[in-house]
């Protein structure tokens, strides 16, 4: 796509408080600030007109208002971070065709080039309903069930998501099941996404279906139920997401050799 050419879109940021595996994640130190604003301060660097993270916790919500950022408190009834994008969409009263892009608050590495990237792309592709990114994988990864891949066909619109290794390379994974085949189509899923917000509509009325549960994969529902995904590769090295101990500790690593 022509690069002087810059979609007009929102980022929301979801961020709860509890997490499973590092409580109170949103608001730990990275470099002296909490995760969130962190992730906040990448999302306001990507030409977005708007940035609000959507929150439950007066904690959360505190620490964005000190920091000069936008909030809008949603509902602690949400089952995912969509549901809750959804419902700032709807307070916001944005318009239909509006972009909005869905940034995890466990990303404050995410690169402000593929937050763009990832609404121009939706912004160009009029007959995909949402956008999201790949990047080729890793050896690591190739069999690791929490890397999630995907298949796209020849247009870029995702055909599957899935935990599993996916397409099967038969014959190079029976010589050698453990290396990444030359040439691979195998793409690492970047859980970026972009939705106009007509559609991000129908997506939460629709229920959960058997795909979702099976993989326990949100975006399986917009497959299942007929909506087009593109998927591009991401332009730059998508940052590291924050969901373990040892994730926080990379993080914090990253972010102090680069700006000490």
């Amino acid at each position: 796509m022509n690069q002087s050419h810059h979609a007009n879109f929102i980022v929301v940021i979801p961020a709860r408080y509890g997490s499973t595996r590092l409580p109170g994640k949103a608001l730990l130190p990275l470099g002296g600030k909490p995760m969130v604003v962190r992730t906040y301060e990448q999302a306001a660097s990507s030409r977005a007109e708007r940035v609000v993270v959507a929150t439950d916790d007066e904690r959360i919500r505190e620490v964005i208002i000190d920091h000069g950022g936008e909030v809008c408190m949603t509902s602690s009834h949400h089952v995912s971070g969509t549901d809750r994008v959804a419902e700032v969409a709807k307070k916001l009263r944005l318009a239909d065709d509006a972009i909005v892009v869905n940034v995890q608050g466990d990303e404050p590495l995410i690169p402000p080039s593929i937050i763009a990237q990832v609404a121009n792309n939706l912004a160009v592709h009029k007959g995909m309903d949402m956008a999201t990114l790949a990047e080729p994988i890793n050896a690591t990864l190739l069999h690791d069930r929490s890397a999630v891949k995907v298949v796209r066909a020849h247009n870029g619109r995702a055909l599957y998501f899935s935990r599993s290794t996916v397409p099967w390379y038969r014959d190079d994974f029976a010589a050698e099941p453990d290396t990444v085949p030359a040439d691979t189509l195998i793409r690492r899923h970047v859980g970026i996404y972009a939705y106009r917000v007509s559609f991000l509509k129908q997506f939460v009325a629709w229920p959960t279906c058997p795909l979702e549960n099976a993989e326990a994969l949100e975006q399986l529902r917009a497959l299942y139920f007929g909506g087009a995904i593109h998927v591009d590769d991401a332009r730059e090295e998508p940052g590291p997401g924050v969901d373990t101990a040892a994730d926080l500790e990379r993080a914090r690593a990253l972010i102090e050799a680069r700006e000490a």
